[in-house]
């Protein structure tokens, strides 16, 4: 989580989905899930932003397939999600918090943790990062980057399933949409596999969810997920920055070059 992409687990088995949007906290349930179920969690986010290419080109495809809707496209999806999510004891964030049904058939054992926030608030933070998503500048800045040239593409395909699960207004993810999240939810996971928990609330009610002792002398764990996005953004938008400044310096050679040999 945070800054770093989480490693997969020889043998782990996926134990939790985390059905929670984006700002609810993922950040710090991620890292609470990885002390309580001893192994490394899906975080969506950070795995697309810090780790290599194929995560995001997979949930590129895997988007894809899911717009499409028909039956040999929902396998090929799913392939794609067993393939990513192998070695891992839990997912959470986007893409897979919009992805519950197909992950309780890939995981039929898997308890559906979603965590919450005030909806005014999460509005607020999601208008924070729309705007930041949305910069006029980022496609080309972030396009000399392996990885992160394609997560303008990303976006806009995660926001075509966001309306077509939350309806046309989702984009503008104002509070409703949130609603409608947690409506979805309660009509999609059946009520005795699916928790609702906000993070403030500490070890307590997420290990009566799991089953699991409340670990001793250990805080739980408080990532602010606004400053790690934001310090996350700042981070790509530098090294395209950089990798831009050095293209444009081989350019600038080149032409040189070629000036004094005409």
């Amino acid at each position: 989580m945070g800054q770093q992409a989480s490693v997969p687990k020889a043998g782990a088995e996926l134990q939790v989905i985390g059905a929670g949007l984006p700002r609810t906290g993922t950040a710090s349930f991620s890292a609470a899930l990885e002390i309580l179920l001893d192994g490394p969690t899906y975080h969506g986010g950070t795995q697309i932003s810090r780790g290599a290419p194929i995560e995001v080109k997979s949930w590129i495809k895997a988007l894809q397939y899911w717009i499409k809707g028909d039956s040999a496209s929902r396998v090929e999806m799913q392939k794609i999600v067993r393939q990513r999510l192998t070695g891992y004891t839990a997912v959470t964030d986007a893409p897979c918090s919009e992805f519950v049904p197909e992950l309780l058939e890939i995981y039929p054992d898997a308890k559906v943790i979603c965590t919450t926030r005030d909806p005014i608030a999460w509005e607020k933070s999601m208008v924070q990062l729309q705007s930041l998503a949305m910069a006029w500048f980022l496609r080309a800045v972030l396009l000399p980057l392996p990885a992160m040239r394609h997560f303008v593409g990303y976006t806009d395909l995660l926001a075509i399933q966001w309306k077509r699960l939350y309806g046309p207004d989702a984009g503008s993810h104002g509070r409703e949409t949130y609603a409608k999240h947690i409506a979805w939810l309660k009509e999609t996971v059946p009520e005795d596999r699916l928790v609702l928990f906000d993070v403030k609330d500490g070890w307590e009610p997420l290990c009566k969810a799991l089953g699991k002792e409340v670990p001793k002398d250990i805080p739980f764990p408080r990532i602010n997920d606004s400053e790690e996005i934001n310090r996350t953004a700042q981070y790509h938008i530098q090294q395209g920055l950089k990798r831009w400044g050095v293209i444009l310096a081989g350019v600038a050679v080149a032409v040189g070059v070629y000036v004094k040999v005409v």
